[in-house]
């Protein structure tokens, strides 16, 4: 009997290492995708696929994909709470720290699908970025747990909460913070995909990575300091 595969759907470089070194079940094979251009109807069916992970992607996933094949993505957040665009950031900015990882059925409305599973995490320290790669391992046990029990994913129960994915001039810190908002504003955008905290000052922008919550409650962290760009280009004529 020929063996079924397990495709992956990701463009995050840790989550791309985790494939690699990912011992898959045995019985299937594993491949990985990681452009838009290959996630195609007709590939997939050349593959046949049990499953469809998505542990990190970007575009929106076809109807015609997840209407012919069993697609999985993950959301961290504590579902329906928090469904929407960076939840990361949402959660730390409201100083909510104790979160899940959810595996959940790709449907029609985002984050909107039954979930498989889910599996706690703390975001109280730690950067964006270490945040993420911290998910990813859990992720692919989760993934891991899928192919080997297959269980029936349920609805999701509670009150929707639906957020929006932060634009970049939120990145701009605020006014007043404590030493641990201060913490948390910084180290939330410190990941690929988002504008880092900055100021601006007297036609300066100060950008902040790194950020470390000392026990007097102080942020230390690294800056960079970088003339604030002109629009010269709206004032040629």
């Amino acid at each position: 009997m020929p063996k079924r595969s397990i495709v992956i759907a990701t463009i995050k470089p840790w989550n791309i290492s985790n494939f690699r070194s990912w011992i898959v079940p045995r019985g299937f094979k594993k491949y990985l995708i990681v452009s838009p251009k290959k996630l195609t109807l007709e590939y997939l069916r050349k593959l046949n696929p049990r499953y469809v992970f998505f542990p990190h992607w970007s575009w929106m996933i076809p109807k015609e994909i997840y209407d012919n094949f069993e697609c999985v993505v993950f959301h961290s957040a504590n579902l329906p709470f928090g469904r929407g665009g960076s939840p990361i950031q949402n959660h730390i900015v409201r100083g909510i720290y104790n979160i899940k990882v959810c595996a959940l059925k790709v449907v029609a409305d985002v984050d909107a699908g039954p979930v498989y599973m889910h599996e706690p995490i703390n975001i109280k320290t730690g950067s964006a970025e270490e945040i993420l790669k911290k998910i990813s391992v859990i992720s692919f046990k989760m993934m891991k747990k899928i192919i080997r029990l297959q269980p029936v994913p349920k609805s999701q129960c509670g009150k929707v909460v639906i957020w929006k994915r932060r634009r970049p001039e939120e990145s701009s810190i605020p006014d007043l913070l404590s030493g641990r908002k201060l913490y948390d504003f910084i180290r939330m955008l410190d990941a690929d995909g988002y504008p880092p905290a900055f100021i601006e000052w007297k036609g300066w922008r100060y950008e902040f990575r790194d950020a470390i919550l000392n026990s007097k409650g102080e942020v230390v962290a690294r800056v960079s300091i970088s003339k604030i760009k002109t629009l010269r280009r709206f004032l040629r004529h």
